[in-house]
């Protein structure tokens, strides 16, 4: 999947006269590229698409229109483009109380690298977590981390066949697993593969 540069976003200017029928179109795409996983997880997958969409509003709210500051959030965002051998998602701890989200992060450390993917037979896929910089300390976990899960080419043609793709966690103090995405879902996921 091609990354993004300059020429593919929009001026801030011609982004406020899009960004409600944008910002519609992103949210239709994300809603088949997104899996909870247990009550309180969620992997978001991302893309191009979602990420020049990040990038749009990171420009907008932060009025960054200047070619270093634009250039410096696509070097930021550019490296969560799957690159066709991989899905990244961005996953998310979710809870609504601050107090139980700081008891529940304290309780989950080292929740991102026990998250995996398994597509048909094949063996599970663990993710590689937080490869540009450390989420977690050694009292608490973050709440979002940023995750990629790097497939064969084996793996590869089985999702473009329709193969079935399950999600889940195994950590001590959060283990669910989601034993098929939907069709939906999967087709969209497909669609990141080279």
């Amino acid at each position: 999947m091609d990354k993004l540069t300059r020429n593919d976003l929009y001026s801030l200017e011609k982004y406020a006269e899009l960004r409600a029928t944008f910002r519609s179109q992103v949210m239709a795409h994300k809603k088949h590229r997104q899996v909870q996983i247990g009550p309180h997880a969620r992997l978001t997958f991302e893309d191009r698409l979602t990420m020049q969409y990040q990038i749009q509003e990171m420009l907008r709210i932060e009025r960054i229109f200047e070619a270093q500051g634009i250039e410096d959030e696509l070097k930021a965002y550019n490296p969560l483009i799957p690159d066709g051998t991989n899905w990244k998602a961005t996953f998310m701890v979710e809870y609504e109380d601050p107090a139980e989200r700081r008891l529940a992060l304290a309780k989950l450390i080292g929740i991102e690298d026990r998250v995996w993917i398994k597509i048909d037979e094949f063996e599970r896929v663990w993710a590689i977590a937080d490869e540009d910089l450390e989420r977690e300390t050694t009292e608490k976990t973050s709440s979002v981390h940023f995750l990629r899960f790097d497939l064969t080419s084996a793996m590869n043609a089985a999702v473009k066949a329709g193969a079935s793709i399950s999600v889940g966690i195994d950590h001590p103090a959060y283990c669910y697993q989601v034993d098929s995405v939907d069709p939906p879902t999967r087709d969209s996921l497909a669609q990141d593969l080279g």
